[in-house]
């Protein structure tokens, strides 16, 4: 399958908001207790006007190492997803609901979320993209703003303002649970599919992250 090259980049945006005002006003953030154990903080990488925008959890050792979220193993799997998709990687942009590695892996406590909620929604309106996939239960609770798992919110498009958004697994969890992995390849095509079928991209909806 020809990778999509997903159209409308230069599309009109409500704000102009630049990634790099939202980076450096979150600079050398000590709004949570992350900050103490933190190497580096994680920001985002990719297309700053990208139509199809990847939230993930936290960063990984390996995002912390290098600066980029979901690198390494992670970032193996979903550019592998993504091409098995049909989606071209330079067309995506990437970031988590934190910013800063959380200890021992476990999940964001609600105020480390609330700390990086606004420099992550600033994030989204500055992108502005038309479909979000949410990489597992973090990222989904948070943009749906619901308590559901992804494995009852995947397989289906929903709605969050402007916003289209596609529910999924995290590919460090298809490292863990092989036949997750396909249904991870389903929901980007998903997306892909989504995105090929509006063009213009611009539905002109207030933001609902």
């Amino acid at each position: 399958m020809g990778r999509l090259r997903i159209p409308g980049h230069d599309r009109p945006r409500p704000r102009e908001v630049e990634l790099g005002e939202i980076r450096d006003v979150l600079g050398d953030c000590g709004l949570c207790p992350l900050a103490q154990s933190r190497e580096r903080i994680v920001f985002g990488r990719g297309s700053a006007h990208a139509r199809l925008m990847l939230i993930g959890e936290a960063p990984s050792a390996s995002d912390e190492a290098c600066g980029e979220p979901l690198s390494g193993a992670s970032g193996r799997v979903l550019a592998r997803a993504l091409e098995q998709a049909g989606i071209d990687e330079a067309d995506v942009y990437v970031t988590n609901v934190t910013k800063c590695r959380v200890p021992s892996n476990r999940p964001p406590a609600p105020g480390e979320i609330s700390a990086c909620a606004p420099f992550l929604r600033e994030q989204i309106r500055s992108v502005w993209p038309d479909v979000i996939v949410c990489l597992g239960n973090v990222a989904a609770q948070f943009v749906l703003r619901c308590d559901n798992g992804v494995t009852k919110l995947r397989g289906r498009m929903h709605e969050a303002g402007h916003f289209h958004v596609v529910a999924t697994f995290h590919p460090a969890a298809t490292i863990y649970n092989e036949d997750w992995a396909p249904l991870l390849v389903e929901d980007l095509r998903m997306a892909a599919a989504w995105l090929a079928d509006h063009p213009a991209g611009d539905d002109g909806a207030s933001p609902g992250a």
